[in-house]
């Protein structure tokens, strides 16, 4: 078999996280009795990309993201509010989005039987558990490893190391790690010294010098690599 250990990220993988994203602040924006207007879900997406980006090079801490995303937001718009709280109120909200991507319950369930399946994920612990949990995908996995937990966040030598330390019999060779961004997912099984696949629905062109060993655009067509 050439692969043994398969890694997924869940965000844009195996979750739909645009969708929860969404729903999220939908829920958060009522809530404060405000209107969310396209322009301005497009400006949150601009900072909160910015911050996660930011976290990934080891920049800022995830604190940061999550505590000062709304204040930058609302800064923009001239208007001040608590941006902690908000936070608070925004991840609980996401919390409750477990919305699958595709068929990935279905193609987990079946690889589920001949592969070792682990979650790599840089998202905030109690939302992804609580998340994994209601899409009822957790027993799927024979463990879980969140940045917040693990002390390094992907695409980090050292998330990959510590990941690597904690999986029984760990052959890198028989390891690839799947997932949607080529900046954390990618670049860190590359860093690391595994196989990479690249979720790639929407076609785009990788960087220079970011290049996965494989893409699909489809989680289903996993097999096709895999075979």
């Amino acid at each position: 078999m050439k692969f043994k250990t398969l890694l997924f990220d869940v965000d844009d993988t195996l979750l739909d996280f645009q969708l929860t994203e969404r729903k999220a602040l939908q829920a958060l924006f009522q809530e404060e009795e405000l209107t969310l207007t396209d322009e301005i879900e497009a400006i949150y997406k601009k900072i909160n990309s910015r911050l996660w980006r930011e976290f990934e090079q080891g920049k800022t801490d995830k604190a940061t993201v999550t505590d000062t995303r709304f204040s930058l937001l609302f800064q923009q718009l001239n208007k001040k509010v608590d941006g902690k709280k908000m936070g608070e109120q925004y991840r609980y909200h996401l919390s409750q989005g477990h919305d699958l991507l595709g068929n990935s319950k279905a193609v987990i369930e079946k690889l589920n039987f001949d592969y070792e399946l682990y979650i790599v994920t840089n998202g905030v612990a109690k939302t992804q558990y609580q998340r994994l949990n209601d899409s009822q995908m957790t027993k799927f996995f024979n463990d879980i490893f969140v940045s917040e937990e693990v002390g390094y966040q992907k695409p980090m030598k050292e998330y990959f190391d510590n990941v690597f330390e904690r999986i029984p019999n760990f052959e890198r060779e028989k390891t690839m790690i799947i997932g949607d961004s080529l900046a954390s997912d990618i670049q860190g099984g590359q860093l690391a010294g595994i196989q990479t696949l690249w979720l790639n629905p929407t076609k785009q062109a990788a960087s220079a010098t970011i290049q996965p060993n494989y893409e699909i655009s489809r989680l289903d067509d996993i097999f096709d690599i895999l075979d």
